[in-house]
């Protein structure tokens, strides 16, 4: 009987194993991750697309035409073509001659800058695709926390030193200008249309607003107008320009709203406590898109600029960058690579 009973358990253990690696070669090729772990439910109708791994950890992306521009960590620059969002496809991988951390990318013309921490920020031109060439590198804009470009200039956050500003006519070629001290940690920058204040997000000091008016090409004096406490530690700040006002994503403490149009009385006028930690923030169409790491996309309607509200959140395993065009969100997911959400129609 014992003997008989062994000879079972050996059969239902070839069963298991045949089950198992018939499982495992119907599911080989698959370019995306498994359907269980697209959770809509709270969605707001957004949607997942596709979520294509990454050579590198994401960290940001870009979209500019049909090319999306990931930077990934210690695997510098990715560029992917998003034509058919479903099936995105890799163009090239430029790696071996960026030095340092990529973390955040901004483009000009044909030209990508790639914040890349203590190695300053990297320089390249992207004209073919395929091919990038870098032609500036090592910059001595470090520690670069990121990149932002207002018309022909660069504003390069570098924490606890402030913010450099450079000169991008030629793009490939930045020619470096001043450097305007700052208080706390620099982390982000928008600059308002007219030109007139530059905002910094500057992690445990909150929001610093500097008058820019006498800009002498880079080289000018740049007085502190206007500074807002903000709870939490500001990552990122941009501006809704027409009505003067900053959205800012503020770590643990979500999404902060400033109200910045009287510099003598800067103050929050609204927030929305968001779960996870807030990184990045993005404005379109009276909506916030926030990613908030380990709780993916939040998506806040912000058309009462005092009561934001949710409208409904997506989650992922480290979202950090995020863009948009009119038809959908991309996501820089540290874990899980290019993210591609649908935008409903409403």
């Amino acid at each position: 009987m014992k003997f008989q009973n062994s000879k079972k358990m050996n059969m239902y253990r070839l069963t298991a194993i045949l089950i198992s690696a018939s499982i495992f070669v119907a599911s080989c090729g698959k370019p995306t991750v498994p359907e269980s772990l697209f959770d809509e439910k709270h969605g707001g109708g957004y949607k997942f697309v596709s979520k294509t791994p990454t050579a590198g950890y994401a960290q940001d992306v870009v979209k500019k035409g049909d090319l999306v521009y990931i930077a990934q960590g210690q695997g510098g620059l990715m560029i992917m073509n998003v034509a058919n969002p479903q099936k995105p496809e890799t163009v090239s991988i430029t790696s071996e001659v960026i030095r340092g951390y990529s973390s955040k990318i901004a483009i000009k013309d044909t030209v990508v800058y790639i914040a890349v921490g203590s190695f300053g920020v990297a320089v390249l031109d992207v004209s073919i695709p395929e091919r990038p060439r870098p032609t500036g590198s090592n910059l001595s804009m470090k520690p670069a926390k990121n990149v932002h470009i207002s018309g022909n200039y660069m504003f390069t956050p570098i924490s606890e030193q402030g913010v450099k500003i450079a000169d991008v006519s030629y793009p490939t070629q930045p020619d470096e200008r001043g450097t305007t001290k700052t208080s706390g940690y620099a982390q982000s920058v928008d600059i308002t249309s007219d030109t007139t204040f530059m905002l910094v997000a500057s992690g445990e000091m909150g929001l610093s607003i500097y008058n820019i008016t006498d800009f002498q090409n880079g080289f000018g004096t740049y007085p502190l107008s206007g500074w807002a406490d903000t709870p939490g530690f500001a990552e990122d700040v941009i501006i809704l320009q027409d009505e003067l006002i900053a959205f800012m994503a503020c770590g643990t403490a979500g999404l902060q709203i400033v109200d910045f149009s009287d510099t003598a009385n800067v103050h929050i006028i609204g927030s929305y406590d968001s779960p996870g930690y807030a990184k990045e923030v993005l404005y379109k169409n009276q909506r916030i898109y926030m990613t908030t790491e380990r709780t993916g996309l939040q998506i806040i309607d912000v058309s009462d600029l005092n009561k934001p509200k949710s409208i409904g959140y997506l989650i992922t395993k480290f979202a950090l960058g995020v863009d948009i065009d009119e038809d959908f969100v991309y996501l820089a997911d540290e874990e899980e690579g290019l993210i591609i959400i649908s935008i409903p129609d409403y």
